[in-house]
């Protein structure tokens, strides 16, 4: 079999098995998993050779300082993924009247980063989502507020490297505060607006789905209001110590 001709093949099987509607959800639940791993061992062979301080922790710090590596680079991922469908693709637009109610609006993208599994609350939401074709936007809109996460990891990196006290650590805190704030509480504010103006469109979810557009964000908007009340009161007392 010549190169154009497996190339053609191997096309045909991404398309037609890997990325068909009903294995979709599979697929990029499986690649999620694989590339955890992959990111996890990548993670701790580029820090045994170039971080000096990794080999200094203990087995547990190791292990969550590459776990965090993963953290890490799936928020990154989900991020991009969530800005394009929020702000940037067409998929949800009001425009598009042709194309059914938002709510009910997904694409093989869209389907594919929502597999690439989120934890905790929001997994919950995620995978309904996923499996059930609703609310995409609302679940994209959630998960937008992983732009948080590098930097609240980069302030554990930092932390435990010993660099507390440097100016890497102050910019990152402020890094923090900001995105925090536009993530986490503006984004939050936007969407419920979006909520309500789309209403009569939500009411025709699942009443599970009905349910989770509203328990998800709320529980989650308590829990960043807290830690954005933490997280103030931090860089304040950062600030005030060096002056």
């Amino acid at each position: 079999m010549d190169i154009k001709s497996y190339k053609s093949h191997a096309e045909g099987f991404v398309k037609h098995f890997l990325l068909a509607d009903h294995f979709l959800p599979y697929t990029s639940v499986l690649a999620g998993i694989f590339l955890c791993k992959m990111v996890y061992d990548i993670t701790q062979s580029f820090s045994s050779i170039h971080i000096k301080s990794y080999s200094a922790l203990t087995k547990v710090e190791r292990t969550e300082w590459n776990n965090r590596g993963i953290s890490t680079l799936h928020a990154i991922f989900i991020s991009l993924m969530a800005l394009y469908f929020v702000l940037f693709s067409d998929l949800f637009s009001d425009q598009r009247s042709l194309q059914g109610l938002i709510v009910f609006r997904s694409s093989p993208l869209s389907s594919f980063g929502l597999g690439i599994f989120h934890h905790c609350l929001s997994g919950v939401a995620v995978a309904y989502s996923l499996f059930s074709g609703e609310a995409p936007l609302y679940t994209y809109m959630v998960l937008l507020s992983e732009v948080t996460t590098p930097e609240i990891n980069l302030r554990w990196y930092l932390d435990i490297s010993g660099l507390k006290r440097s100016k890497a650590y102050l910019i990152n805190g402020v890094a923090i505060f900001l995105a925090w704030l536009t993530a986490r509480i503006l984004l939050f504010v936007y969407m419920f607006y979006h909520v309500y103006v789309h209403y009569d469109q939500v009411a025709m979810m699942h009443p599970f789905g009905y349910l989770l557009v509203f328990v998800v964000p709320v529980a989650l908007s308590v829990m960043n209001l807290m830690w954005f009340g933490k997280i103030v009161k931090g860089l304040m007392k950062t600030l005030e110590k060096r002056q």
